[in-house]
């Protein structure tokens, strides 16, 4: 059954392409039969990209555009139910602690029936943005790659014991712009333990593991998880359920 939990569109997310409607009809051709679509959440004023900053983007505006996407989001899977079943959702981005209130409150107000659990940001700094903020996040940590890691699955944690995600985005995202994104995380023995831990907690809950591509395109040898994490997922007190995006 082809389907997909993770999804955005130009029309509302800078670093995708197509407009919503031309999403939901490619993949629909496929004859894909559940897709979920994800827009990226508002998010606070404190939390936007500099390049939300410098088109002059404010967090009133990222809720706007979020209120449009939701509107379309509506039409389109009204429009396809006949063939298709579309869930409406979003990608989460846990930040800080007070960012439960917030993220709650959204999924409340949208009554959305879905979401990713993602962590983008380290110290209030994204991490997947570009090579000079992963290294203002990792002076934070105290210079090193290792320490920098742990504060990250730390930080997932909290977002899994608060939130408890249905599906769990890009898991080991913060290799991405790090000094060798094709490292082994088994290779440190503290970021390996949360690891771990993380994964365990997450099957405990019966949460999903997304397994994701990206990866590959922006030039990782591997996916999100990397092999090395997603072979920890066989060990049956680990055992992850997993789908593909």
């Amino acid at each position: 059954m082809p389907y997909s939990h993770h999804s955005h569109s130009g029309q509302f997310c800078a670093h995708a392409r197509d407009t919503l409607a031309e999403v939901v009809k490619a993949a629909c051709e496929k004859k894909m039969e559940v897709l979920a679509l994800t827009e990226h959440m508002p998010r606070e004023q404190q939390d936007l990209y500099p390049e939300e900053i410098t088109a002059g983007y404010s967090e009133t505006m990222l809720l706007e555009i979020f209120s449009r996407y939701h509107i379309e989001a509506r039409r389109l899977q009204g429009t396809y139910s006949p063939t298709m079943k579309i869930i409406i959702g979003t990608e989460i981005d846990w930040i800080r602690p007070s960012s439960q209130g917030f993220i709650e409150k959204l999924l409340s107000d949208f009554q959305l029936e879905l979401f990713v659990g993602s962590v983008h940001h380290v110290h209030g700094v994204p991490i997947d943005y570009s090579a000079e903020l992963f290294e203002e996040a990792r002076r934070i940590s105290g210079g090193l790659n290792e320490r920098l890691f742990e504060d990250y699955f730390d930080l997932q944690y909290d977002m899994l014991k608060a939130l408890k995600p249905p599906v769990v985005g890009h898991f080991d995202l913060i290799k991405l712009k790090s000094d060798d994104p094709n490292t082994s995380f088994a290779d440190m023995n503290g970021t390996w333990k949360k690891i771990c831990r993380n994964l365990a907690f997450t099957a405990s809950y019966g949460g999903i593991l997304e397994l994701n591509s990206a990866a590959l395109r922006k030039g990782l040898k591997e996916p999100y998880p990397g092999a090395e994490i997603s072979k920890v997922c066989l060990i049956p007190s680990l055992e992850q359920r997993k789908q593909y995006s």
